[in-house]
């Protein structure tokens, strides 16, 4: 610093006059002692100083120096430089002062350092944290424990209904609810069912303290990053769960139930809480705890269960939906597969119980047949138990929940169902059953048939009406309407048709395909790949495909194919089409690639109908053709609200482009035609525009009728099945005639329901269809001679290698007579049922009538081609 800044030093025994009087030279009054006069070698610089500075005053002087010894904001003179404000090079700079750092609770950022060191925290910062934290996490402990109480099983009877409402707001059906529970003690339980559900669910359950830290960690790692959550991994979990009604999976609510096992697990003694478990846990059937279970699935009391009973219900427990062979909500819950699914858990329970010591392999050995289940009992009767079943999975699905806790009760739902609508279908099957079954007088062809429908709006998507069999309370728990395992047979054709008039072929594209366009029509033509070359068949030779009859076509167009639902031209169309692309407007249309016949998807048959989709989709289908090629997802529920409260993922489905409009109009004007002068004549005196297509599969094993009106799209499908192995049988003489087609019974009953459900309505006119695409006059392949022409054999069985099959399924033989049931009225030799041989692309299992992808529609069993966008 400056030294001219500096205070003076004071001489002692004396303030600053003593200091002035014993400078030397003269004084002029209040002036400051000139540099230089303490004699100090710092009073030059290294310059050589400086002219002197006239003497200031003392108050001056007195500034100065304490300017100087403050580091004052001020800035000090220039050390040398004329004229310049600072000093040279080694020359002192502006002075501040270095007064000690104030000290802070938390020193973060550090003071006293720089750079990165300021954000780097101490060690004693890092502990501090690290100890307070686990402070408050024992504090929070003590609070959360102290706050929570023991779970009451009583308290879990509180259960509300669900209550479902028709369209027009009024009460269809109330279920779930308290009507069945009782809490019975531990001493009523067996200790089988103890065993058995230790063994399966928790085997350290004896052992462990309540909860599983790996389990809630795991849990809360997956709620962080948006996953499913998860349910409780011990017993003692799943109880304290089982007592919430409230079954929203949140940070908070788990910290809850993670205080309440604890607490739980040191208040009750082991077997109370599996009995508690047992008392809230649901089984299926409506049945809440283990005592209504053991009455819903053997009419005994919980303590006279057998082991056999008693792993049941064990298995049960994994989730009802899925393993109570009645059935349940979703595709995937059908009774057939829900019964293999528990049968297979039975099993495993019961050898899990050796592997953890609770059952000796010698009692293991004894144990071999499944129990048998009582019959199940339904408050639903009539339809009202399918329709709560759909708007059950509807819900379930649309809001993100299980089926189970769904049961939990508290859902008011509103649904589209249109009550008359409902009864009136429900009639018209009742009536064409009772006028073509006689199960006395033919019980080897009248038993077991099967009928289904669903009736859609195109304009919206809703399903207002559907019919799925006799009813929960006749002991028929499958819902036809919904069913995804019977084939579809020709009601297929319209789609692929649209696809030709949407893409093209391979020979028109970019350009579209009219329906005028001319295919051959001949039975057992030779169906060719998109390089022109004949598709080969298993016995290695050209592959043929096989109509109804033997009538020889020729050249016929497209429309006219439809009209008579000839198999040929269609079989050839959808290779030339590309079968990716029909399953890309089939799907655009509603249809789930679930439904599409997996062991078929690139082979002839799929074009002829192989595929399995269920009544209600097969309607909305049809409704996007209604719609003029606007497409709405099927809906069934409006509004739910849960504790009156409306959730907001229900809003009407959105609508979609699955093709344009003229394709769509063109598609019904064709299927005007068919209803017109076609194989769907017996609806063609409604009295209102209609359009429509029949549908009948190989071996007679399933007829189909879908029509529809600008106002309705309903879909009506008639199969019989065997109700032990629910495989599919043929119809050939049910009803007393030789083979049942979509033209005959199904469409009695579409147009017995649809000249009611309409009856008030205005009726509105399909859209014209304006021409389009190009008339394409496809060259005939050879016709085969008689002498060259297979005899009809019976249906090739799937393989994955090639084998010699061709097959035609039986005809009736023409009749001069049109009865009520006639199935050849007004067809002209040409009808839409038909087979074919040829390999098949995979083994697939036989079609059932609840969930399956089967092939036994031999509407076509081409053989794997390629090609241009063959596939």
């Amino acid at each position: 610093m400056s030294e001219h800044r500096r205070k003076p030093s004071q001489p002692q025994g004396g303030g600053r006059a003593a200091a002035r009087r014993g400078q030397t030279g003269p004084s002029s009054g209040r002036r400051a002692a000139p540099r230089g006069a303490t004699g100090s070698p710092a009073d030059s610089y290294e310059s050589g100083g400086e002219e002197e500075r006239p003497y200031t005053g003392r108050a001056e002087a007195r500034r100065a120096a304490q300017r100087s010894s403050s580091g004052g904001r001020r800035r000090g003179a220039d050390a040398t430089g004329p004229g310049g404000r600072r000093g040279g090079p080694d020359g002192p700079g502006r002075a501040r002062a270095s007064g000690p750092v104030k000290k802070r609770f938390i020193d973060y950022p550090r003071a006293g350092k720089s750079g990165a060191g300021r954000w780097m925290p101490s060690w004693k910062l890092v502990t501090g944290t690290f100890l307070t934290f686990c402070g408050g996490l024992l504090v929070a402990a003590g609070i959360g424990y102290a706050m929570v109480g023991v779970p009451n099983p009583n308290d879990t009877a509180l259960a509300q209904n669900n209550v479902f409402y028709w369209s027009d707001n009024t009460q269809m059906a109330a279920t779930g609810g308290q009507t069945n529970r009782q809490i019975v003690g531990p001493e009523a339980i067996p200790k089988a069912m103890k065993n058995a559900v230790v063994s399966a669910e928790n085997a350290s359950f004896y052992k462990d303290r309540g909860v599983d830290p790996k389990g809630i960690a795991r849990a809360f790692v997956n709620m962080a990053r948006g996953g499913e959550t998860q349910g409780g991994s011990t017993i003692t979990q799943q109880y304290v769960k089982n007592t919430y009604l409230n079954q929203d999976q949140t940070i908070t609510r788990k910290f809850k139930e993670l205080f309440i096992s604890i607490k739980v697990n040191s208040k009750l003694s082991k077997d109370q809480i599996l009995a508690g478990y047992l008392n809230t846990a649901y089984y299926g059937r409506n049945a809440y705890g283990i005592q209504a279970a053991a009455q819903a699935y053997f009419g005994v009391d919980a303590d006279k269960l057998s082991t056999e009973q008693c792993v049941f219900l064990a298995s049960v427990l994994k989730g009802p939906n899925l393993y109570n062979p009645d059935g349940g909500v979703g595709a995937l819950a059908d009774p057939d597969s829900n019964t293999k699914r528990v049968k297979e858990r039975w099993k495993w329970i019961l050898d899990r119980e050796v592997t953890v010591g609770n059952m000796t392999q010698a009692e293991r050995t004894k144990i071999k047949t499944f129990p048998t289940l009582k019959k199940v009992n339904s408050t639903l009767s009539g339809q009202t138990g399918y329709l709560v079943d759909i708007a059950k999975e509807y819900v379930a699905k649309k809001a993100g929940i299980t089926p189970e806790q769904l049961e939990k009760g508290g859902y008011r739902i509103y649904t589209t169902f249109d009550k008359k609508k409902v009864t009136e279908l429900e009639k018209a099957v009742k009536a064409t059953k009772k006028s073509f079954l006689d199960t006395k007088a033919r019980p080897k062809t009248d038993k077991d048939v099967q009928f289904g429908a669903a009736s859609v709006d195109p304009k919206t998507g809703a399903i207002v009406a559907l019919y799925g069999g006799d009813g929960f309370d006749k002991g028929h728990y499958s819902n036809n309407a919904n069913t995804t395992g019977v084939p579809v047979g020709s009601t297929w054709k319209p789609i692929v048709l649209a696809t030709a008039m949407q893409y093209g072929t391979y020979k028109t594209t970019p350009q579209a395909l009219s329906p005028m366009a001319r295919y051959n029509g001949d039975d057992l033509l030779v169906i060719k790949d998109q390089n022109g070359d004949p598709i080969m068949g298993n016995d290695g030779k050209p592959f043929r495909q096989k109509n109804e009859g033997t009538k020889a076509w020729g050249m016929v167009t497209l429309k006219k194919a439809m009209e008579q639902s000839i198999n040929s031209p269609f079989a050839q169309l959808g290779v030339d089409v590309g079968l990716s692309k029909t399953r890309k407007v089939a799907e655009s249309m509603g249809i789930l690639p679930d439904s599409f016949d997996q062991g078929n998807l690139n082979n002839v048959s799929f074009s002829l109908g192989t595929s399995t989709p269920s009544a209600i989709r097969m309607a909305d289908a049809y409704g996007t053709f209604a719609a003029s090629g606007s497409h709405y997802e099927p809906y069934s529920v409006t509004k739910v609200l849960k504790d009156s409260k409306p959730l907001s993922q229900f809003k009407p489905p959105a609508e979609k482009t699955a093709m344009s409009e003229n394709v769509a109009n063109n598609v019904t004007d064709v299927l005007q035609n068919v209803v017109q002068n076609g194989t769907g004549k017996k609806v063609a005196d409604m009295g209102f525009p209609v359009a429509g297509k029949t549908g009948t599969t190989d071996k007679n094993k399933s007829a189909w009728f879908v029509g529809y009106t600008r106002e309705l799209s309903t879909a009506v499908t008639l199969f019989r099945s065997d109700p032990k192995t629910s495989k599919l049988e043929s119809m050939n003489g049910t009803g007393g005639v030789a083979s049942v087609h979509g033209g005959d019974i199904p469409a009695q009953v579409w147009k017995d329901y649809m000249a009611v459900a309409l009856k008030n309505s205005k009726h509105e006119d399909f859209p014209k269809a304006e021409p389009l695409g190009e008339i394409l006059n496809a060259s005939p392949s050879p016709s085969p001679t008689p002498s060259t022409t297979p005899s009809p054999s019976a249906s090739p069985t799937p393989s994955n290698s090639p084998s010699p099959s061709i097959s035609s399924s039986p005809t009736a033989s023409p009749t001069d007579t049109c009865g009520n049931f006639s199935w050849n009225c007004g067809n002209n030799g040409g009808t839409d049922a038909g087979s074919s041989g040829g390999p098949t692309g995979s083994t697939s299992p036989t079609p059932t009538a609840t969930n399956t992808n089967g092939n036994t529609r031999g509407n076509g069993n081409g053989g794997i081609f390629a090609g241009q966008n063959g596939g």
